[in-house]
């Protein structure tokens, strides 16, 4: 939850001031559908109680929105997610890539400013990876701005290395903030 803290804080000020629009600002990306289930429930609480807080101090509501889109959303969720974006997409590597694929629904993707990828020990040494490091860099282009990017592991090593497969050959090297034991 921690990667999502500044984002989160981001996305209510905006709404705070009246500037919250209908945009996808965060992509979450997890190479496990179960993970990427377990984050949105962990989302829903903390951002209910948000709204509890501002209500509570007289404050404006602010509704922060999060969808989880994998293979299993039904059609219909697919659609919905199109009309009305959700503030914080939550998603696989697999997922992502459609959507950057499909035109309508990758519009809703042009003002991401952060992408966090979980578990990135877990594809960037394989296929999957290749993939989603293509999925990112397209993802780049149509943002225009490079948004930011989080990766997130317990076991990433050598670090350094899992660090340049988050930021794309011939880009410099992140701040790599290693909270390892």
């Amino acid at each position: 939850f921690a990667a999502f803290l500044s984002a989160i804080d981001g996305l209510v000020r905006q709404g705070l001031s009246g500037e919250l629009r209908d945009e996808t600002q965060v992509v979450y990306v997890s190479p496990l559908k179960a993970l990427s289930n377990d984050v949105q429930k962990n989302l829903s609480e903390p951002l209910a109680e948000i709204r509890t807080a501002l209500a509570e101090q007289g404050l404006p509501d602010v509704e922060v929105r999060t969808l989880l889109r994998t293979g299993d959303t039904p059609q219909s969720e697919r659609q919905a997610m199109v009309s009305r974006p959700p503030h914080i997409l939550v998603t696989t590597p697999e997922s992502l890539y459609l959507i950057l694929t499909s035109e309508r629904a990758r519009e809703m993707l042009r003002s991401v400013r952060t992408v966090i990828v979980d578990e990135i020990h877990a594809v960037a040494r394989d296929k999957r990876g290749s993939h989603l490091a293509l999925s990112l860099a397209r993802l780049d282009a149509l943002v225009g701005k490079r948004p930011q990017r989080i990766g997130l592991s317990a076991t990433q090593r050598p670090i350094e290395e899992i660090a340049q497969f988050l930021v794309g050959t011939g880009q410099p090297l992140p701040t790599i903030v290693d909270a390892g034991h």
